[in-house]
Formats: C-alpha cells, structure tokens, sequence
C-alpha cells in the first residue's frame, strides 16, 4: 500500500518493495508459502521480488515453481550464475510475460533479459535490474558498472517510481563498491548469491538503499541450504560430491524497503528474518 505523509507542505508519496533472498528448493518454496501472508498483512508491500535462480532442485528455475511462488504472492525474480542450469526453464526466459530476468551482463545473445520494468496494482513503474558480480566468480562476465549505466541511460527521462538492483556475487567489497558507485542513482542495491545475511543494512548518503547480502530462504541445519555432510566431505577430501537440498527448520530472510516516489530515493531499510519449521 503506497502510504502518504507531509514535509514542507508538499504531499510525499512512499513505496514499499519486499525484497527476498535466494529462495533454496522445495523447503524454500514451502517457507515462502508458509511466512509471506503473514508478512504482507503486517507491511503491506507494493512489490514482492525474489531471487528465484535456485528454486528448482536448488539450481534453476522451471514454468512449475515460477507459477508457484507468483500464486503465493511474489511480484517478480530475479536470479544469477545458476539460471541456465534448469533446461526447459531457461527456454521460458525470452517470453517477456514471464516475470524472471538473467543478469544483464551475461554475454549479449544468451536467452532472456537482464532488466525490466513492472508495474504495481498501484500502476507504479519499478525498473528491476539483475547484475552479476565478477570477482571471484567462475565465469567472464562483462562489467557490471558499465552496464548498469547503460541501462540507466536507456531509461532516462521515463516515468518511474524505484530502480532496484540485484548484484549476484561472491565477495563483498565488489558488492559495496557497486552500492557506492550507484549512490544516488538507483533506489536500492541489494546483494544476493552467497545466502547469508549481512549486518550492513543502510541507506547511502545519496539515498540509495543498501545491503551486501539479503540471504536466503532456505533450511538453516545446512550449508546455504544444502545437506552439510556432502560439503563437508569434499573440503576434507577436495574430491567432486553431489550435493542435496536439505531438511528442516529454515528462515526467510530479506529487507524491506521503503522508497520516496517523487526522488526515487529510499527513506528506510528493514531487514526481515523470520523463521519456520518446515515438518
């Protein structure tokens, strides 16, 4: 629900997105299912965004588990490095009605977009762009600085309340050197890919909203939402291991973000950790 206050005289209208980590596997999905009615009765959200890249099997996204989260609430995803692991949904991803986008700074030709604009039931225009981090990283991505900015140039001059960033990476000072370059620029930059949630949950000094990573939701009794004793065995070993979505108790873990619409500024930034026995 867009709220609405007073501030030297002038009416300030306000947008709130829900923003939530990787969702792991089944476990993740039914956390979803289980924690969100009752976070969108208490926030009451404009926008729900997830990233999606690991709901299918815990690598992937399928036309099945899209259609599941989009029926327990969430608007839209974004995803990262594990989005073309899934075959049949990666096939879905150049259908413009399917609310999931890839990193924008893949190579140009692979399927699917990196950045879109959605709309709210409130008809507000929220520009989603999903990046990917480069350091530390297995593969050669373009630069996601640069691309950002190319995005932003495309858009410029357009009627939009909030740009939100998904920045998928592995290490942290990446991450806040993209929140600091983008300050002022976009809403809010918010990490995702390494499932744990970081304590830096901020508003920059040019009024973007910040968070190295939101986390995940998924089982907690794991290693990011994997069974811990296969992983444990190939750092002890360094030999390949399969691993398998995990049991159990888990969290949801997020922010919640509120946004100026006039400035496309944020003006709060919550982080969310709830959690649920999933027997």
């Amino acid at each position: 629900m867009v709220s609405s206050a007073f501030a030297s005289g002038k009416h300030i209208y306000f947008m709130k997105i829900l923003f939530l980590g990787d969702i792991v596997g089944r476990p993740g999905r039914k956390t979803v299912k289980a924690l969100l009615p009752a976070l969108k009765e208490r926030h009451m959200p404009d926008a729900i965004i997830a990233n999606g890249e690991n709901m299918t099997h815990g690598r992937g996204i399928s036309e099945k588990t899209v259609k599941e989260m989009s029926e327990a609430g969430i608007t839209f995803f974004t995803s990262g490095n594990h989005i073309f692991a899934h075959k049949p949904g990666m096939a879905k991803l150049d259908d413009k009605s399917f609310p999931v986008i890839r990193p924008a700074n893949f190579p140009p030709g692979n399927p699917g977009r990196g950045y879109q604009v959605i709309e709210t039931g409130k008809l507000q225009k929220i520009l989603v762009i999903n990046l990917m981090g480069r350091v530390f990283m297995k593969h050669n991505y373009d630069c996601p600085f640069r691309k950002t900015d190319e995005i932003l140039a495309e858009h410029r001059g357009e009627n939009i309340s909030a740009v939100i960033v998904d920045i998928h990476g592995e290490a942290t000072s990446e991450k806040v050197a993209l929140g600091h370059y983008l300050d002022g620029k976009v809403s809010a930059v918010l990490g995702t890919h390494t499932h744990i949630p970081t304590a830096d949950a901020t508003i920059l000094p040019e009024g973007t909203a910040y968070i190295t990573d939101a986390g995940m939701v998924g089982v907690t009794d794991s290693v990011i939402g994997v069974q811990k004793e296969p992983v444990i065995r190939g750092f002890l070993t360094q030999m390949p291991f399969k691993y398998e979505i995990a049991d159990g108790p888990s969290v949801l873990a997020g922010v919640l973000i509120e946004i100026d619409e006039k400035t496309k500024k944020a003006t709060d930034i919550h982080q969310i950790i709830e959690h649920h026995d999933t027997t």
